[in-house]
């Protein structure tokens, strides 16, 4: 049974290029992504299917690439998923649309 991502052990040692996507992240306005969030991003979407033999320089190049418009409708969609609300509703209907 495989617990965690294998890109895992990059982590690490990819810590300044993912502080550097979120210092790019807070320029733009984003100011609550964290370097968790970031990283779930990264093992859950961008690298569902891990490359074998996956260098270093690949990792940080990912790391850098990604852009906020991607990070942001990842998170919009798992948000989705978690929320739990009734369109049947009528007052969550209203609190949905504030």
């Amino acid at each position: 049974m495989k617990i965690g991502h294998e890109y895992d052990y990059f982590r690490t040692t990819v810590k300044p290029a993912l502080e550097s996507k979120l210092e790019e992240f807070r320029l733009l306005g984003y100011k609550k992504v964290t370097e968790q969030e970031l990283w779930g991003y990264l093992t859950k979407k961008k690298w569902k299917k891990p490359k074998e033999n996956a260098r270093l320089f690949q990792i940080v190049e990912e790391v850098m690439g990604v852009k906020v418009s991607e990070y942001i409708h990842y998170a919009t969609i798992e948000s989705f998923k978690e929320a739990e609300f009734d369109l049947d509703n009528e007052e969550e209907r209203k609190k949905l649309l504030k």
